[in-house]
């Protein structure tokens, strides 16, 4: 076949594959020209997971029946000015959106400029436009888009549940609504109104309705900015993660973005904060000089390149991190309601007389030995110690209520900061064994501690192969003292192969750090002594990202006084 020209509706529908992939992707576009529109009310109506009915109406500028008649000529825009594709101030700049959408569907455009008259409508059907005609609307514009892919059926065999669909489109109206609190947005389908934000909310409260109170009660504000880029947002806490990362919003210069280098500087400021199985719950806003991203990447708008990504990366990384750290010790308030949730009243046993329900009681309940009594302590968030059961969690009180810590969690966590902090600040201190301590490992773990012998070193341990099927280990760091180094070393040898050799040097060595302070950290079973309980409350309220241990887990639950009352009945 010799070379030929397409058709311009050939043309369109090749098109309409890259920008217009489902239902949600129509919503998107449509909103996003209301949003360029000025638009501070915007309302969408979803039908048969939008494949049968989508409006979006909007009370912004409108367009002038000229402009009408030209929008959905392909490339015809009015955001790009002198073909400047650096320079991008809004959402939408192809000019493919409309004759995309128009190409495969049914679709009807209202519009009124602000200003005129009368309003004008323009409908389009299977890419054939038909005459203006006048029409009634107050203000702004109003696009029905029926029977999406109509023109082409082999597309909707690729399109999933209605349900499936409608969550979709739901989910880009909570991110473009997340990213611009000023307007306000419904989305309504025929079952029920999934969105209502009103317009003029401030970014905390539009955070808090779209994403629900119980992650602004476990979230943290963060601000940074440097070299003219600003950072800001709200972080969940490390506890409250979650087993996808559906609770993830990052936009640029108000763009919602599904971006690798931002989801990986994300993973990396909470990378020794939780299991790298769980995603934290966050809300990114980035803002930078148009010049220095860019947005043409992809048909979709989803995709951004930063022309200095490291300095990105480490502005986000950072700032997050320095919110984390700084908050002080906080535990997921979800988890307080689930405990108390979880408690079931209790039926009493049926005793004899009174002289045997009294032995009975002693015999069961032994009380605990009176511990001195240090009131001035449960001014402290975590309280005075007052007990300690099952050899493993401590049990304090504070002024409002009681906290309930896993003392070896809490005290791993402890460890490996301390052993960060020593790093950071002068190298970890080592002592020399006596006796080099051989240990037996398979050939592959020896090959893959020799090959990172550099990670090994600033971590504290020295160490060489022996042989094929060993390594002698000269020097531990000092905190260890009498732990198992035998296990520690076998462990390592297992966390450097999980790693892989892509792993940064960084996050290698801090695993290699936190294997450490697990071996080392008080063990579930010891006894503690009434000032050891309240030594390690203390040092948990000094210490960074306390609230959970080095795999994610928490190191504490808070119980208020309400909660607990409620639970006899007194509330």
């Amino acid at each position: 076949m010799r070379i030929h020209r397409l058709s311009e509706g050939t043309i369109n529908r090749i098109a309409a594959g890259e920008v217009i992939e489902r239902p949600a992707s129509v919503v998107k576009e449509l909103v996003e020209n209301a949003l360029d529109a000025g638009a501070t009310q915007i309302d969408v109506a979803f039908r048969g997971g939008g494949k049968s009915f989508i409006r979006v109406t909007d009370n912004g500028s409108g367009m002038a029946p000229e402009d009408l008649a030209l929008c959905i000529e392909r490339h015809a825009t009015s955001k790009l000015s002198d073909d400047n594709l650096v320079d991008i101030r809004t959402l939408g700049f192809r000019g493919e959106a409309l004759p995309s959408i128009a190409s495969v569907s049914r679709m009807s455009l209202s519009s009124r400029l602000n200003g005129a008259g009368e309003a004008h409508i323009l409908r389009i059907e299977n890419g054939r436009r038909q005459d203006l005609k006048p029409t009634s609307l107050a203000q702004g514009t109003e696009i029905e888009v029926r029977d999406l892919f109509y023109a082409t059926p082999a597309r909707l065999k690729f399109l999933k549940t209605d349900r499936t669909e409608t969550a979709e489109a739901a989910d880009v109206v909570r991110r473009l609504a997340l990213a611009h609190p000023v307007t306000g947005f419904t989305f309504v389908t025929e079952e029920r109104r999934m969105i209502d934000a009103p317009a003029k909310d401030t970014h905390e409260a539009r955070v808090a309705r779209i994403m629900g109170s119980e992650f602004k009660e476990n979230a943290l504000a963060f601000l940074g900015e440097r070299d003219g880029v600003l950072v800001e947002g709200f972080a969940g806490l490390p506890t409250y993660s979650r087993a996808q990362g559906n609770m993830q919003f990052a936009f640029v210069n108000g763009r919602p973005v599904r971006d690798k280098l931002i989801a990986g500087a994300i993973r990396g400021a909470y990378a020794d904060l939780m299991s790298r199985a769980r995603f934290p719950a966050l809300v990114l806003f980035l803002t930078c000089p148009p010049d220095r991203v860019d947005v043409n990447v992809h048909p979709a708008k989803s995709e951004v390149r930063f022309r200095d990504s490291a300095f990105v990366r480490g502005l986000i990384v950072s700032t997050i991190r320095a919110a984390l750290a700084s908050r002080g010790v906080a535990s997921n308030t979800g988890m307080a309601r689930a405990a108390v949730s979880s408690f079931k009243p209790m039926t009493a046993p049926a005793y004899g007389g009174f002289a045997e329900r009294q032995a009975a009681f002693e015999m069961d309940m032994p009380l605990a030995a009176p511990m001195a009594e240090t009131p001035s302590m449960e001014e402290y968030p975590l309280g005075a110690a007052r007990a300690q059961f099952h050899d493993n969690y401590i049990v304090a009180q504070t002024k409002s209520g009681i906290v309930l810590v896993d003392q070896h969690a809490a005290h791993e966590r402890l460890v490996y900061e301390r052993l960060k902090r020593e790093r950071a600040e002068n190298g970890i201190a080592t002592q020399p064994l006596l006796v080099p301590q051989v240990i037996e490992l398979d050939t592959s773990d020896v090959e893959r501690l020799s090959g990172a012998q550099d990670v090994l070193t600033k971590s504290g341990l020295v160490l060489e192969a022996f042989g094929e099927g060993a390594v002698l280990l000269r020097e531990i760091p000092t905190a260890l003292g009498n732990a198992d180094v035998a296990g520690i070393v076998k462990d390592i040898a297992d966390e450097l192969a999980e790693l892989g050799e892509t792993t940064a040097v960084e996050e290698r060595v801090n695993h290699v750090l936190a294997t450490m302070a697990c071996h080392n950290s008080v063990r579930s079973g010891r006894k503690l002594k009434p000032d050891e309980m309240n030594a390690l409350l203390r040092e948990m309220e000094a210490t960074p990202n306390s609230g959970q241990c080095n795999h994610g887990r928490p190191t504490f639950v808070e119980l208020k006084l309400t909660d607990i009352e409620r639970l006899f009945g007194r509330r």
